[in-house]
C-alpha cells in the first residue's frame, strides 16, 4: 500500500476549488443577464487596468492566449458595443482597444458580480480566517521571495 500523497491531494483541492469558482462567478454573471462570457469578463477587466488603449497583442501576452483567441473576445465585445478598436495616432497599422462608456457600466456589473460569488465562496469563513486564506494565495502566486502582502482591503 502507498503512502498518501499530501501535495497530490493539495494540488487536487487547489483544482477543485477553482472549478467551484468558475462555476460560481458564471451563475453570477448570468443572473446579471449581461450576455459576457467568462472569457470575454477577463479580457474587459484585463483592459481596465492599462491606462491607455493597448494593442491586440497586449492584451493577449496579459492574458496569456495567442493573439487569435484575443481576436475572437474583441470581436464579440466589440458587437456588443463595449469595447471599439481605434487606430494608434502614431502608427496607423496599430489598432488599439478601448473601452466604450457600455463596457464601463459592464465593468461595474462584472465587479458586482465577483463580489457577489466571492462572498458566496467565503461564507463558510471567519475574517481572520479569510486573512489567513488571502496571505497564503498571496505566497502561492507571487512567490516567497514576493515582500510583504499587498492585497487591497
Amino acid at each position: 500500500m502507498t503512502a498518501p500523497d499530501p501535495d497530490g491531494l493539495l494540488a487536487e483541492q487547489l483544482l477543485r476549488l477553482t472549478r467551484r469558482v468558475h462555476r460560481i462567478q458564471k451563475r453570477h454573471l448570468e443572473h446579471r443577464d449581461l450576455g459576457i462570457t467568462p472569457a470575454q469578463s477577463r479580457l474587459l477587466r484585463t483592459l481596465a487596468h492599462y491606462g491607455s488603449p493597448p494593442r491586440m497583442a497586449d492584451l493577449a501576452e496579459r492574458l496569456e492566449v495567442v493573439p487569435r483567441a484575443v481576436t475572437t473576445l474583441v470581436d464579440g465585445l466589440e458587437a456588443a458595443g463595449k469595447v471599439r478598436r481605434a487606430p494608434d495616432p502614431a502608427n496607423r497599422r496599430v489598432i488599439r482597444i478601448e473601452l466604450t462608456d457600455d463596457g464601463r457600466a459592464a465593468l461595474r456589473e462584472l465587479r458586482g458580480a465577483r463580489r457577489s460569488a466571492a462572498e458566496e465562496i467565503l461564507a463558510p469563513l471567519t475574517d481572520e480566517q479569510r486573512g489567513v486564506l488571502g496571505g497564503l494565495l498571496d505566497t502561492l502566486i507571487d512567490g516567497p521571495d514576493a515582500g510583504p502582502c499587498r492585497r487591497k482591503a
